[in-house]
C-alpha cells in the first residue's frame, strides 16, 4: 500500500470537516500534507501547545503560518499547568479533551491521528510487558469509535523512516521533540533499544505486528459479541447475579468482569488490574454470605448472599489537606515545627526552603502516590511502604503525608524520608518532628485547613 491509497480509502466518509491532531513532528506533518493533497474535505489542524519545551512557541507559530498559506483551519490550545502525578497520561487526557471540543465546534466526528507502524510495535511490546487483556495486547487500532468519535489512523502501514522520507521529498518542514531521545521514558527505551533489533530481522516487521493486532481485534470483537448476548442475565440492576455466572468458563468469566469494570470506570481501562478481576472471581466462589473487597478509586465489591454489588466506598475517610504552620495533630500523629533537634531518624524532617515550594501541606494518600527516597533517588509507591511497615489497611488512607506546594511528597512521618530532606550536617532552615499522640494528653486539636 502506498501513501495515496492509504488516504483515499477515506474519501467517502460522510462529513465535510475532518480534524487532524498535529504536533509539528514528522509523523503528523506528513499526515496533514497527505490529507490536504488527497481528500476533498475541509481540514482542521488541531494543535496542543504542551508548554513544556522552549521550542513550543516556535512550533505553534510555524504551524499557524503553514495553515494560513495552505488554507487550513488552525485551532490551538496552550496548557498552562500540570499536576505532578503522571505527565504522559495527563497530557493525553488534555489532548483528547481539546480534540473533542474542536470536533464539536465544527460539527464533525472524524479525527485523524498520525500513529504509524513503529508506534504500533512499541505499544504492543509495552502492553505485553505491563500485562493487559486481548484488547490491550492488540495495541493501536486502525479505526475505532470512542465516545462517538471516529478515530482513524491511516499510517499504521508505514514506518517512521518512510514518513521522514516523505517529508524530505515533499519539502515539508517538521520539528523534533528532543524528549523523544530520553530513554528514561519507557516508550523511548523500546524505540531506541528493541525496535532496531526487530528491524534487523525484518525491515517490514511492523506489517506482521499489524496483522497480529487485527487478529487479536477480531478475537476481542467476538468475545464482546458473546458477552453482549448474555450480560443482561448476569449483570442486573448494577449487581452481578452469582447463580448465573459461577459456572461460566473461567476465560469468559474474566472477560465479563473486565467488561463490567470498564463500564464502571468509564472505559479508563488502565485503572483495572488483573488482580482486581481475580479478587472478584474469588469473591464469587467465596462460601461466606457477606464479604467485601477494595477496588481502585475508592470502589468496593460487596457480596451479599447471591449478589455482588460494585459501588463507591462511602465508609472511607474523606480526603483532607491542611497547611501546617506550627503544630498539627491528625490521626493520632503530632507534627510540629521546632527550632532545634538532635535526633536524625524518621521522626525528624529537615528542609531547605530553597529546594521546595512553600507552603507545606499535610494530606492523606491518593492512588498513585509515590516518594523519591532519600539516598536511593528512585520512586517508591507510598502504598508499598505502608505494607512493608505493616500499617493496618484501615489506617493507610488516613495516614498523614507531608508535601510541598508542587505536591512532591517530602516525608512520611515516622516512616520514610524523601530526597528533599536534609541531613543534620547539611543546610536547612525548617525542622519538623513527628510523634504519636499520647492518650488523653492533648484535648484540643489545632488545624489549618485550606
Amino acid at each position: 500500500m502506498n501513501f495515496t491509497n492509504a488516504i483515499k480509502r477515506y474519501e467517502n466518509i460522510p462529513c465535510n470537516y475532518i480534524v487532524v491532531g498535529v504536533s509539528s513532528g514528522p509523523d503528523s506533518m506528513a499526515l496533514l500534507h497527505m490529507l490536504q493533497k488527497n481528500l476533498k474535505k475541509e481540514i482542521i489542524c488541531a494543535h496542543i501547545n504542551h508548554n513544556v519545551r522552549k521550542e513550543s512557541e516556535e512550533e505553534e507559530a510555524y504551524l499557524k503560518e503553514y495553515c494560513i498559506i495552505n488554507k487550513i483551519i488552525f485551532e490551538t490550545n496552550k496548557i498552562t499547568s500540570y499536576s505532578q502525578n503522571n505527565f504522559e497520561n495527563e497530557a493525553r487526557e488534555k489532548r483528547y479533551a481539546f480534540y473533542k471540543k474542536v470536533l464539536k465546534k465544527y460539527n464533525t466526528s472524524y479525527l485523524f491521528l498520525a500513529h504509524h507502524g513503529d508506534d504500533l510495535i512499541e505499544t504492543v511490546l509495552m502492553k505485553i510487558s505491563r500485562g493487559s487483556n486481548i484488547e490491550g495486547y492488540a495495541g493501536i487500532k486502525e479505526e475505532s469509535i470512542v465516545d462517538n468519535i471516529h478515530i482513524i489512523r491511516p499510517l499504521l502501514y508505514f514506518t517512521k523512516e518512510e514518513l521522514v522520507k516523505y517529508n524530505q521529498i515533499n519539502n515539508i518542514k517538521y520539528f523534533i521533540d528532543k524528549t523523544n531521545e530520553d530513554v528514561n521514558y519507557k516508550r523511548n527505551k523500546y524505540r531506541k533499544k528493541i525496535l532496531p533489533i526487530l528491524k534487523e530481522e525484518d525491515k517490514n516487521i511492523h506489517l506482521k505486528y499489524l496483522k497480529y493486532s487485527k487478529q487479536l481485534q477480531e478475537y476481542d470483537n467476538y468475545i464482546k459479541d458473546v458477552i453482549s448476548s448474555i450480560i443482561d442475565k448476569i449483570y442486573i440492576y448494577n449487581c452481578i447475579n452469582i447463580d448465573s455466572v459461577k459456572n461460566i468458563h473461567p476465560f469468559l468469566m474474566k472477560n465479563i468482569i473486565y467488561h463490567i469494570l470498564s463500564k464502571i470506570y468509564n472505559n479508563k481501562t488502565n485503572i483495572i488490574k488483573e488482580k482486581n478481576i481475580i479478587d472478584i472471581i474469588k469473591l464469587i466462589h467465596n462460601p461466606k454470605p457477606n464479604v467485601k473487597i477494595n477496588l481502585p478509586k475508592n470502589y468496593i465489591a460487596k457480596k451479599e448472599y447471591n449478589k455482588i454489588y460494585i459501588e463507591q466506598n462511602k465508609e472511607q475517610e474523606k480526603k483532607y489537606k491542611y497547611i501546617i504552620n506550627d503544630k498539627l495533630i491528625i490521626n493520632d500523629i503530632i507534627i510540629k515545627k521546632v527550632d532545634k533537634e538532635e535526633k536524625d531518624d524518621n521522626t525528624i524532617c529537615r528542609l531547605n526552603s530553597k529546594d521546595i515550594k512553600l507552603p507545606l501541606y499535610i494530606r492523606n494518600r491518593i492512588d498513585g502516590d509515590y516518594i523519591i527516597l532519600k539516598g536511593l533517588n528512585k520512586k517508591k509507591k507510598v502504598k508499598d511502604i505502608f505494607i512493608e511497615k505493616k500499617i493496618p489497611k484501615e489506617k493507610r488512607d488516613k495516614y498523614p503525608l507531608l508535601t510541598d506546594a508542587n505536591n512532591n511528597i517530602l516525608w512520611i512521618p515516622n516512616l520514610k524520608k524523601s530526597k528533599y530532606i536534609s541531613k543534620k550536617d547539611e543546610i536547612y532552615d525548617i525542622i519538623l518532628t513527628s510523634s504519636k499522640k499520647e492518650e488523653n494528653k492533648w484535648k484540643k486539636r489545632t488545624t489549618w485547613k485550606i
